[in-house]
């Protein structure tokens, strides 16, 4: 969180209400981004009812920039919290040509291993049209 506060975190894409979008470090579905609040909290339960409703649209305007910014045909949300006890989510694009073995599955099916790291030599201008999608939406609300 303090690299992002900072300006110092590469997979940075945007400062949206309740926090900081970010390019998953493994981009196992090209676009895939998280929502981390800030500040930190452990859990949803945490947010007062403002915040957590805050929270929540801001992971749909997530969803909302990777299908204006990718050729996703749907997209995943996910908040877990059990192996890392802060709250973030996740959000995946989901593509029609994905291989079947997973299309149909959730995204923990993939191989993440096989997952092409972030960076913004290779991701960069991907990143840069979803902050663009985010900004433009941000703004229209």
């Amino acid at each position: 969180m303090e690299r992002c506060r900072g300006g110092d975190c590469p997979a940075a894409v945007a400062k949206l209400n309740s926090g900081w979008v970010v390019m998953g470090e493994r981009q196992v579905f090209p676009g895939y981004c998280l929502l981390l609040p800030d500040p930190v909290v452990d859990q949803l339960n945490a947010l007062e009812s403002a915040a957590r409703s805050q929270f929540l649209s801001d992971m749909a305007l997530i969803g909302d920039a990777l299908l204006a910014s990718t050729a996703a045909v749907r997209i995943n949300y996910a908040i877990f919290g059990n192996l890392e006890p802060a709250l973030h989510a996740h959000v995946f694009p989901r593509y029609a040509d994905e291989p079947q073995a997973i299309r149909t599955g959730h995204p923990w099916t993939a191989d993440w291993n096989l997952a092409a790291v972030y960076s913004n030599a290779e991701h960069g201008e991907l990143k840069s049209r979803i902050a663009a999608h985010l900004e433009r939406l941000s703004v229209s609300l």
